[in-house]
């Protein structure tokens, strides 16, 4: 994802995912450039790697990778996972996404190689349609909360509290380093 910024919808997540499946690692994985968003504008990706790695430092299944950083550029999850797989052939991958993601699977490229990668685990998000998709995923259920990176960074332009929605020392960091702020 973009995480930009990481809020707490992200971390509640995978903190459900992590512990239903009792996952070894949760790999929070940034994208240099999404692929799915043309047009879309993120911050510098140092500063989204410290919100993650602010976000998650209390958490020992949570983990930053920021393989598809260092990459740069646009990044493919096929691409990336086949990596992974290569890298890690004794693990079992798991790939996390929202009910607005699992629904847009058909777009991705190559998709029906990467679900012979992965195992895609899918968690609703509060207002999405269904999943009426023809991918195997597998879903999780979790406490829901209405978020959106989004919306956090509109109430930072708007100069409103985010407090809640982010954890705190990622909130003092939006604010140390003026994210999202008017220019």
């Amino acid at each position: 994802g973009t995480f930009n910024p990481p809020h707490l919808g992200h971390l509640l997540m995978a903190e459900q995912v992590g512990n239903q499946l009792e996952l070894d690692e949760v790999w929070f994985m940034p994208t240099a450039k999404p692929p799915h968003a043309p047009g879309k504008t993120t911050i510098a990706s140092q500063h989204r790697v410290q919100m993650i790695q602010l976000a998650i430092e209390n958490n020992p299944l949570f983990k930053v990778q920021p393989y598809e950083i260092h990459r740069g550029g646009v990044n493919y999850t096929v691409d990336t996972m086949r990596h992974f797989v290569e890298t890690y052939p004794e693990s079992d991958f798991y790939f996390i996404i929202g009910s607005d993601s699992a629904n847009d699977l058909s777009t991705w490229k190559q998709i029906d190689e990467l679900v012979q990668l992965v195992q895609f685990v899918g968690v609703r998000r509060p207002g999405e349609f269904p999943y009426q998709g023809q991918y195997p995923i597998l879903w999780v259920d979790s406490p829901l909360i209405e978020l959106s990176s989004t919306e956090i960074r509109l109430r930072v332009y708007l100069e409103q509290s985010i407090r809640y929605q982010v954890p705190s020392k990622v909130e003092a960091y939006i604010q140390k380093h003026k994210l999202y702020e008017m220019d």
